[in-house]
Order: structure tokens, then C-alpha cells, then sequence
């Protein structure tokens, strides 16, 4: 088995699973219903499948991630600032979902307590290709708290953007944008706090030991690009 059929084959029952997604979720009925639909043959289903039709909301969400990075490097942003082209970024996101209900459903299915630890992953990925795809450098703390902050951001603007009807979603952009600028408000603390001397040598000890902090190492792997592993 090679990896481009296990790869349309997923592709297929993701397709197929969206039609039933709004009315049972992303549940067994769901996966159950994709295979009658693709005609696929149910053990190869489930070997692509593992979990069902969990798998198929994590690719769900994969697929969005794709479309946002597509988009993030044929759109001409060099003349933005940069809070405006992380904005952009999180906004492609939301603009490459196609049904708004599969996400509304995923959010619910993430929410679980055995599937929790998936959902958190998934934010962590989409800030960290919002911020890779942008052209992020850091190697330090920073790597972290740039991908903890805008996966904050990111998530809750999901939740508001599921609420608002407004016209062209412009009520979920606005909101989008002041969570933005209450992020580069605590930078510019952050700023103030690092420049203020007696701060500075009060914070020497911790901020020595976040010194040391490494953000992991991108290894290159043909199966799987943007593996991360600890660096050594």
C-alpha cells in the first residue's frame, strides 16, 4: 500500500462524511456512512481510519490548515505590519472552512475529555503554520509564547466566529483585531518591565533560566514535512 491511495482514500470519506457530519457529527454512524458512500472496503477504511470518524475531523482540520497556507504565501502582505498579516492569517483560516456546522461539530467533538489533548494540538498547529509560513525565526522562549498566544487568539475566535451572523463576518474581524492589539499591549508591558532595571535584576534568575529554553528542531522527513523533535 502505497501512501497517495491511503491518502484519497481518507480524502474520499472526509468528502463523503461532510454530507452526514451536520445531522450525526463526527461520530460512528458518520464514518459508518462515508464507507457505504465511497463504496470502500471497511478494513481499509478503518486501517486509514483508526478512530473513525475522530481521524476524519483531524483531517478535517488539516485541510483548512492547507487552504490557509495556499493562500498566506500567493497573497501579496509584504507591505502589511505584522500584527495585520498574523490577522490575515488567522482570518484565511476561518475563510477556508467551506461548512461552517463540521466545525461547530468538531468543536463539540474536541471538547470531549478523550479527545481534548487532539483539539489542543490542532490550535497549536494552525498558530505555529500561521507563524512558520510568515517567516518566524525564533529559537528561544519566544518560539513558545508567539504560538501559546496566538493559539489563544485563535481559539477564541473560532468560539465568537460559530455566534456571529453579522454581514460578511465583519463582527468576528473586529473582535479578531482587538484581541491583536491586547496581545501587543502585553508585548509592550513586556517591553517596559524588560527595560525597567530594578524589574530586570529582579527577574535575573528566571529570566536566565528561559534563556536555555530551545524551541525543538525541525528535522526533515519525506512522510511527514514539519516533523519536530527536541533538540539535542
Amino acid at each position: 500500500m502505497t501512501d497517495q491511495p491511503v491518502d484519497d482514500l481518507k480524502d474520499q470519506l472526509l468528502d463523503a462524511a461532510l454530507t452526514h457530519v451536520p445531522f450525526d457529527g463526527w461520530s460512528p454512524a458518520t464514518f459508518r456512512a462515508a464507507i457505504e458512500d465511497t463504496g470502500a472496503d471497511p478494513a481499509l477504511a478503518q486501517a486509514v481510519c483508526p478512530r473513525g470518524a475522530v481521524d476524519l475531523a483531524i483531517a478535517f482540520h488539516k485541510r483548512g490548515d492547507a487552504a490557509m497556507v495556499q493562500r498566506l504565501r500567493s497573497e501579496p502582505l509584504q507591505d502589511m505590519r505584522f500584527r495585520d498579516r498574523i490577522a490575515a492569517g488567522v482570518r484565511f483560516r476561518l475563510e477556508a472552512v467551506e461548512d461552517r456546522e463540521a466545525v461547530r461539530r468538531g468543536t463539540a467533538l474536541f471538547a470531549l475529555p478523550p479527545y481534548a489533548a487532539d483539539g489542543a494540538k490542532l490550535i497549536w498547529g494552525t498558530a505555529d503554520l500561521i507563524w512558520t509560513t510568515l517567516g518566524d525565526t525564533s529559537d528561544d522562549i519566544n518560539w513558545y509564547t508567539k504560538r501559546a498566544t496566538l493559539s489563544a487568539v485563535y481559539g477564541s475566535t473560532v468560539l465568537f466566529w460559530l455566534g456571529d451572523d453579522s454581514l460578511g463576518h465583519l463582527a468576528t474581524w473586529d473582535f479578531l483585531d482587538r484581541r491583536i492589539d491586547n496581545v501587543m499591549q502585553f508585548e509592550k508591558v513586556k517591553a517596559q518591565v524588560n527595560d525597567n532595571p530594578v524589574l530586570k535584576q529582579l527577574l535575573a534568575g528566571p529570566n536566565w533560566a528561559l534563556s536555555k529554553v530551545r524551541a525543538p528542531a525541525r528535522m526533515p522527513d519525506i512522510r511527514m514535512p514539519g516533523n519536530w523533535t527536541a533538540r539535542r
